[in-house]
């Protein structure tokens, strides 16, 4: 009878050891993991800021204390936007903002969206969207040349009353069979556009 006490006890032991040092190997896995996929976005948002963004063009660390920005009124969503701001001898050269357009054909679709001092648009990129392929996924740039058709255009060009997909009376042309898509893009980049103009001086302050 003793025996047997002292073999459950001796298992009990042995058992609560293999479950700490699993706990210890589960805390560990995620920890790596966990900073293995914050090291990757990073190097991902970095690698779309630098294609809309060269390098030259900055000497500050883009995403070194970036703004964050809750703002439903302005961008039609409940969805944090990330700016981040390039400096040359602490000017603002640039932004780039992060909205998401909440209202794609298949859910949000993330974009990164580049913009000079000056109001002008340098580019936008979809970075994360859910669009079905062969007909919304034509917003990624391996697939269709489309999204550059924003580079170099601001609130004056075109006017506000064209900022709108062609379906709809505006300058934007949409996909064959796919207008929810394109529509989407286009309302959020003007709201991004609008947001800029409006906080312009705030953006500029490089005490953030």
């Amino acid at each position: 009878m003793a025996d047997n006490k002292k073999l459950i006890i001796k298992s009990g032991w042995v058992l609560g050891l293999f479950s700490l040092i699993g706990i210890g190997l589960v805390s560990l896995t995620h920890s790596v993991t966990h900073e293995k996929i914050a090291e990757n976005e990073r190097l991902f948002v970095l690698k779309n800021l630098r294609e809309l963004i060269p390098d030259s063009l900055y000497d500050n660390d883009l995403l070194e204390n970036p703004l964050k920005i809750s703002d439903s009124s302005a961008f039609g969503s409940e969805h944090e936007v990330t700016v981040y701001r390039a400096f040359k001898d602490k000017k603002l050269v640039a932004i780039v903002a992060s909205p998401t357009a909440p209202d794609g054909y298949n859910g949000s679709i993330k974009l990164l969206i580049a913009i000079q001092e000056n109001g002008e648009l340098i580019g936008v990129r979809a970075v994360s969207h859910h669009e079905t392929p062969g007909l919304g996924d034509a917003i990624d740039t391996n697939k269709s040349d489309w999204i550059y058709s924003f580079n170099g255009l601001s609130l004056q060009n075109p006017d506000i009353k064209n900022w709108r997909v062609k379906r709809d009376g505006g300058e934007f042309d949409q996909f064959t069979g796919a207008t929810i898509t394109p529509r989407a893009i286009v309302k959020m980049v003007l709201k991004t556009l609008q947001y800029y103009q409006a906080n312009h001086n705030a953006l500029v302050n490089t005490d953030g």
